[in-house]
């Protein structure tokens, strides 16, 4: 079935005729007698009825008649639509794990965007969320990261729903702590270090597991945890309670007026960061920018990109 058989259908309607017809699409009536006889094969029914008098529709007819019209308006919406469309707006969608460097890059690529129109989001969400929402074409990049630990849960997961995991950069693990804590002078700080201190992790619901967990490490039994859901909270509780988290060691320089600092954390743990994408969609021309900064913004801060 095509366009131009259900324009060849309602012609002849309007025509009242065969002949009348051909003429108007100036297109031989043997040649639409064929058309339309190849549609009623098609769908194995009549649509016309002919006699001598000339040609009626039947039942079946006219019920397709009424779809064939709905469609044609549809398509002709369609052409006028992008036939005569303005520039389209600029569009990019990013889920990320609760990363600073993320969202700097972010306001890096809207900055240099230039448009007259744009819609983007960034959504810090769960770690299953991300995979989910780059899955479901929602996001067009994730990011998130992987671990010796988290690797082969995750990994199989990204299999599944035909997501890629490109990798960006490796980071040694650090803790977010407070400037006035005790520990800020250290060159190195050990999970037995930090045992009297509040550990705040961000929550990752009740589907989340060990594997899902932003942080790389976590103390065994910590007599103190905290789980949240945002970036701000986690910051406000690392002045106001003294406590710490374990993150990548980038930040931006603006950790609350400089109150947060990171340290090094003695593991040989290393968090692999990395974006996703969907095996069937392409990066839209705003999310190719926004990788192109977030390459930019990782280096900034002195890390080695993975290429």
């Amino acid at each position: 079935m095509t366009l131009l058989q259900l324009k060849y259908i309602v012609k002849i309607v309007e025509c009242g005729s065969m002949n009348e017809a051909s003429h108007e699409l100036y297109v031989s009536q043997p040649a639409l007698s064929s058309a339309v006889k190849e549609l009623e094969n098609e769908l194995s029914i009549e649509i016309f009825t002919r006699s001598s008098q000339g040609i009626t529709l039947t039942v079946d007819g006219a019920e397709f008649l009424t779809y064939a019209r709905q469609v044609l308006d549809q398509a002709a919406l369609l052409e006028e639509r992008y036939r005569n469309a303005t520039p389209r707006k600029q569009l990019c969608s990013v889920s990320t794990q609760h990363y600073m460097f993320a969202v700097e890059a972010f306001v890096e690529m809207i900055d240099d965007a230039h448009a007259d129109e744009y819609e983007f989001t960034i959504r810090e969400t769960r770690t299953r969320d991300i995979i989910n929402q780059v899955s479901s074409m929602l996001a067009d990049v994730g990011i998130i990261y992987l671990s010796d630990f988290n690797r082969d849960v995750i990994g199989k997961l990204l299999r599944e729903k035909h997501l890629e995991f490109h990798p960006l950069f490796r980071a040694p693990l650090h803790v977010f702590i407070s400037r006035d804590n005790p520990l800020a002078s250290r060159a190195k700080v050990t999970m037995e270090d930090l045992r009297p201190y509040p550990f705040i992790q961000y929550e990752q619901g009740e589907e989340g597991s060990f594997y899902f967990a932003e942080e790389a490490v976590w103390p065994d039994n910590p007599p103190k945890r905290i789980n949240v859901t945002d970036r701000a909270t986690i910051l406000n509780f690392i002045i106001g309670l003294n406590g710490y988290t374990v993150c990548t060691g980038i930040d931006n320089g603006d950790l609350n007026n400089e109150r947060i600092v990171t340290v090094p954390l003695d593991s040989d743990e290393t968090m692999l960061v990395g974006w996703l994408t969907n095996e069937r969609a392409r990066l839209t021309r705003a999310a190719q920018a926004y990788l192109d900064k977030l390459a930019t913004v990782v280096a900034s801060h002195g890390y080695e990109l993975i290429r």
